[in-house]
């Protein structure tokens, strides 16, 4: 079992920047892909990164197209931590974030489904002004 716990999310300007994090007990996260989520109001819980393993101590992102050149995805597997460093922010990016994990050797693809992850952690809230 994993428990995932997220922080950081708080109400800042466009333009700002925030930091997420996701904190993981229970298990190591060293072998676990990793991804963020989100979903805005009214609207369906969407991907926005993921991190997984493509061998050894090298992981490999991906991001949604609306994220890319704006977001990055990072881990610390000594502090068992994922990270989400969200710049340039706008207010689409609004939402409640999760971050989610699982132990799978689901592709990369795969892994930007909600149903490619088997732990979730309760969400952090980010709100953008304009």
């Amino acid at each position: 079992q994993v428990q995932l716990v997220e922080s950081g999310g708080q109400l800042v300007q466009a333009g700002g920047s925030l930091r997420l994090s996701c904190a993981a007990s229970g298990r190591a996260l060293s072998s676990y892909a990793m991804g963020w989520f989100r979903q805005a109001p009214g609207k369906e819980r969407e991907f926005v990164a993921v991190t997984r393993s493509i061998g050894g101590s090298t992981y490999y992102g991906d991001y949604a197209d609306s994220v890319k050149g704006r977001f990055v995805i990072s881990r610390n597997n000594a502090k068992n931590t994922l990270y989400l460093q969200m710049n340039s922010l706008k207010p689409e990016d609004t939402g409640v974030y999760y971050c989610a994990a699982t132990l799978s050797s689901f592709s990369v693809s795969q892994l930007q489904s909600q149903a490619g992850y088997d732990y979730w952690g309760q969400g952090t809230q980010v709100t953008v002004s304009s």
